[in-house]
């Protein structure tokens, strides 16, 4: 995996500062543990509409990615299988945010 973005997704699991699927990502936003969430290419309409909302209610503000990562590619490089998943360290939510949107290995 040579993908920084996915990378640092993997240290992110590995250091328990991750949430996994739709009720733990939503639980850490309630929580406002959550400092990015991250939505597969293949998340449905209603998932984003979702976590859109989860993110932006009672003013709060936790950026969301929707990328252009398959649900097989983040699985792989976390270790779980999931559509959505929740940084949930500031440290690591804007690093993954920058390597994101600045990652020129990334497939367009």
């Amino acid at each position: 995996m040579n993908d920084k973005f996915l990378s640092l997704l993997g240290m992110a699991r590995r250091s328990g500062k991750l949430s996994t699927g739709h009720d733990a990502v939503i639980a850490s936003v309630v929580k406002n543990n959550a400092s990015l969430v991250i939505v597969s290419l293949e998340g449905s309409e209603r998932l984003k509409r979702e976590i859109t909302h989860a993110c932006s209610y009672g003013g709060k503000n936790i950026p969301v990615l929707f990328t252009e990562y398959t649900t097989g590619e983040l699985s792989q490089a976390i270790g779980i299988k999931a559509a959505v998943i929740s940084l949930d360290d500031e440290g690591f939510g804007k690093a993954a945010a920058d390597k994101y949107l600045n990652n020129s290995e990334r497939k367009d």
